[in-house]
C-alpha cells in the first residue's frame, strides 16, 4: 500500500509541476497577480508530494519490503541500517528520486524565502523550475519507476553494490546532487531574466546566494567522493581524471566562473550577457554529467543505468533545456543594456581574465572527456585520454588563474595600478619564496620542477589571501583595536572570499605534495616479513578472518615503526560479500595531518602463502580534503552575508522622532 501511495504522489507531483510551469508564466506575461500567486503554493505542494514519494521508497528499503523491485535489486535483510537508508539513492531509480527532491526543495525555497524578488521575476523563476521538474518527473515515471512490484516476492534481496556500502558513499551523493541541482536555480534565474529582458545588480544579488549554496555543496560532494576513492579502492590515489570525476568537475569550474562573473554584474553592472550564458552552461554541464552516468556510455560504480532508453530520454531533456535556453539567449541577449566600461587593468579586468581561464579549463576537460566517447559511439576507434593529457593541458591554464586570483582583489574597480597592487603583495612574495626554498631543501632539490611550481602557487594563494585581508583591516598600519573593529565589521562575503582562497592554497599544497613526493611499494608479503617505505618499517604481523554483518573479511595486522619507535598498528581488510560475490579493499591509514602511511591488503598469491600488499607514503595528502572543506566553509560564510539574505548591506536604524512640544 505504501509503495502505491508513493507512486500516486509522484503522479500528482507531475500534474502540479505542469500547473507550476504554465500558470505563473502566463500570469507574469499578462500582469495577472492571481495567476502569478499560483507559483508559491504549487512549488510547496510539489515538494511535499515528492517528499511523500521519497519517504515511501525509504520506508520500503528500511523494512526490507522485497515485494518492491527496487528493494530486491539493491538491498538485503542483513545489510546495516545506514546502508539501507543510503541504498535508497545508491541506485538509478532512487538517485533520480533524490535529484527531484533537491530540485523541488530549491523551488520551494525560492517560493518561501524570495520575498524581496519582484513578483514577475519570482513567478517566472518558479515556473522555469517547474518545467525542469516536469522533465525529470516524466523521466522517473516513464523509464525509472522505483515502485514496481515483484510477484511473487523473493525471500531476500540481491544486496547493494559493496563499493557503495561505505560512509563516504552514504554522504557523497546528497552533497553532489545538491550542487548539481542547485545550479538549476541559477539557470532558472537566467531564463527568467531573459524572458523579462532585464539583468541588473539586484538580479545578480538575488542569484548569487543560490549559486554560492550550489557551489559549496558541490565542492563538498567532490571532496567526499575523492576521499572515498582514496581509501576504499585500495589504489592509493585521490584523482584519476576519470570521466565520472570530470562530470562533476566541469560544472564546478563553470560555477566558479559564474560566481565571479555575478560579482561584476552586482558591483559594476557589467558582463550581463556573459553571466547569463555561464548560468545556462553550468546547469547544462550538470545535466550532461547526469546523462553520462545514466546512458550506458560509461562503465563505473556511479553508472547506475544501462538501459539505452533512459540515456535517450535524458539526452532529449538535455537538448531541450540547453538548446531552448541558448535559443532564447540568442534572441534576447542582444537587447540587454550594456553596463559600465572598465580598463583592462582593473578588478573587473582580473575577474574577466579568471573567467576566461576557468572557461578554457572547462573546455579542456570537456574535450578530453567527451572526445574518446564520441569516437567510440561512432565506431571510429578507441582513444585513451588519461592523466598525462589533462595534466599537460589543465595545469598551464591553472597557473595564471591562481596568480590572477591573488592579484585581482588588490586592484581597484574601473581602473587600477598594477604596479601598486604587486607592491602591496611583497609580504606574500617573500613568504612564497621561503616556502619554495624550504621545499627544495627538504626534498634535496625539490624533485620535478612542477612540484616547486605547485608549492609556489599554494603559498602564493594562501599568503596572498591573508595579505589581502590584512590590507582590508589595515593591519599594523593602524592600532590593533582599530584593525579588530574593521575585521568585525567587514561584510561576511569578504571573510568568505579570504577563507575560500586561502584554503584553495592549502588544497593545492596537498595535491602537489602527494603527486610529486609519493612513495609506493608493492610486495608479496608473508606474516613475519617487513617492508620499508619512505623511512617507515611496516611489519606484517598476522592475518585473520572477521565476520561482518553481511560480509567476511580477511584482516591483516601491520605494525608501523620509524627509527625503532612504534607509530601505529594498522588493520587493512579484504572483504568478501557472498550475496553479490564481490570483494572490496578497506585500506588502513595512519595520518599525522602532514602525511599518510597507507596499507592496502590485496589478493593472496596462487599458493596461498603470501598476500599482495600495497604500501604508500603520501606527503600532505590530508591537506587536499582540509582545503576542500575550508573552501566549502568560505562559501557558506559568504552565504550568511546580510545583503544576500535580505538585500541590504546593513540594518537601517530609524531615528526616534523628536518629542513634539505640547500645544
Amino acid at each position: 500500500m505504501i509503495p502505491e501511495l508513493g507512486h500516486y504522489a509522484l503522479v500528482l507531483a507531475l500534474f502540479v509541476a505542469l500547473v507550476q510551469s504554465g500558470v505563473p508564466l502566463v500570469g507574469a506575461a499578462t500582469g495577472n497577480a492571481a495567476w502569478m500567486g499560483v507559483a508559491r503554493p504549487a512549488a510547496i505542494a510539489q515538494l511535499l508530494l515528492v517528499l511523500v514519494a521519497y519517504g515511501a521508497l525509504t520506508w520500503a528499503h528500511v523494512v526490507s519490503d522485497f515485494s518492491v523491485s527496487n528493494v530486491v535489486a539493491n538491498s538485503h535483510s542483513l545489510k546495516p541500517m545506514l546502508y539501507k537508508v543510503s541504498g535508497v539513492w545508491g541506485n538509478h531509480e532512487g538517485s533520480m528520486m533524490l535529484w527531484v527532491v533537491m530540485l523541488t526543495a530549491f523551488g520551494a525555497a525560492v517560493a518561501l524565502f524570495g520575498r524581496n524578488l519582484p513578483p514577475t521575476l519570482k513567478a517566472r523563476v518558479i515556473a522555469v523550475q517547474g518545467m525542469i521538474g516536469v522533465g525529470f518527473l516524466l523521466f522517473i515515471l516513464v523509464t525509472s519507476n522505483p515502485f514496481i512490484r515483484v510477484i511473487p516476492a523473493p525471500l531476500d534481496g540481491n544486496d547493494l553494490n559493496p563499493l557503495l556500502q561505505d560512509p563516504g558513499l552514504a554522504f557523497h551523493p546528497p552533497f553532489l546532487y545538491a550542487g548539481y541541482v542547485g545550479f538549476s536555480m541559477a539557470f532558472s534565474f537566467a531564463v527568467a531574466a531573459l524572458i523579462e529582458g532585464r539583468v541588473d545588480p539586484a538580479w545578480a544579488r538575488w542569484v548569487r546566494p543560490w549559486t554560492l549554496a550550489a557551489w559549496s555543496t558541490l565542492t563538498a560532494g567532490i571532496a567526499l567522493g575523492s576521499w572515498w576513492a582514496y581509501y576504499e579502492l585500495g589504489w592509493g590515489g585521490w584523482w584519476y581524471w576519470d570521466p565520472v570525476e570530470n562530470a562533476s568537475f566541469m560544472p564546478w569550474l563553470a560555477g566558479t566562473a559564474l560566481l565571479h562573473s555575478a560579482i561584476v554584474v552586482e558591483k559594476r553592472d557589467a558582463l550581463k550577457t556573459w553571466t547569463i550564458l555561464l548560468a545556462i552552461l553550468t546547469f547544462s554541464l550538470s545535466l550532461m554529467g547526469t546523462f553520462l552516468v545514466r546512458s550506458g556510455i560509461l562503465t563505473s560504480v556511479h553508472a547506475f543505468a544501462v538501459d539505452p532508453a533512459r540515456g535517450v530520454f535524458i539526452l532529449v531533456l538535455l537538448g531541450i533545456a540547453t538548446g531552448g535556453s541558448l535559443l532564447l539567449y540568442s534572441l534576447r541577449a542582444p537587447t540587454l543594456k550594456a553596463g559600465g566600461l572598465f580598463a583592462p587593468i582593473s578588478r573587473e579586468g582580473s575577474l574577466v581574465l579568471n573567467n576566461l581561464l576557468l572557461s578554457t579549463a572547462t573546455a579542456t576537460v570537456f574535450i578530453g572527456t567527451l572526445y574518446p566517447l564520441f569516437l567510440d559511439v561512432l565506431n571510429l576507434g578507441k582513444v585513451s585520454v588519461g592523466p598525462p593529457f589533462f595534466n599537460a593541458t589543465f595545469i598551464p591554464v591553472a597557473i595564471p588563474m591562481i596568480i590572477a586570483m591573488v592579484v585581482g582583489p588588490f586592484l581597484a574597480w574601473k581602473r587600477a595600478d598594477l604596479t601598486g597592487a604587486l607592491t602591496r603583495l611583497w609580504s606574500a612574495a617573500v613568504a612564497t619564496t621561503v616556502c619554495v626554498a624550504i621545499a627544495a631543501y627538504i626534498t634535496n632539490g625539490g624533485g620535478p620542477l612542477l612540484a616547486l611550481v605547485g608549492v609556489a602557487l599554494a603559498a602564493w594563494a594562501f599568503f596572498g589571501s591573508l595579505a589581502e585581508f590584512a590590507e582590508r583591516i589595515r593591519l599594523f598600519r593602524v592600532p590593533l583595536k582599530d584593525s579588530w573593529n574593521r575585521a568585525v565589521n567587514l561584510p561576511r562575503s569578504a571573510w568568505g572570499m579570504t577563507i575560500a582562497h586561502a584554503f584553495m592554497g592549502i588544497a593545492i599544497a596537498g595535491m602537489t605534495g602527494t603527486s610529486a613526493w609519493q612513495s609506493e611499494v608493492i610486495e608479496a608479503m608473508k606474516p613475519g616479513q617487513t617492508a620499508t617505505v619512505a623511512g617507515y618499517s611496516i611489519s606484517f604481523d598476522s592475518i585473520g578472518v572477521r565476520q561482518g554483518p553481511n560480509f567476511t573479511a580477511d584482516e591483516g595486522v601491520f605494525t608501523v615503526t620509524k627509527d625503532g619507535k612504534h607509530i601505529a598498528t594498522l588493520t587493512p581488510e579484504r572483504r568478501s560479500y557472498p550475496v553479490t560475490r564481490m570483494t572490496t579493499t578497506e585500506a588502513a591509514i595512519h595520518t599525522t595531518w602532514l602525511s599518510d602511511v597507507y596499507v592496502a591488503l590485496g589478493d593472496p598469491t596462487q599458493n596461498g602463502t603470501a598476500w599482495i600488499v600495497r604500501l604508500y607514503h603520501h606527503p600532505l595528502v590530508p591537506w587536499i580534503w582540509i582545503g576542500a572543506m575550508g573552501m566549502m566553509a568560505g562559501g557558506l560564510v559568504s552565504l550568511t552575508d546580510r545583503r544576500f539574505r535580505i538585500g541590504v548591506p546593513e540594518r537601517r536604524r530609524t531615528p526616534k522622532p523628536a518629542m513634539q512640544p505640547a500645544e
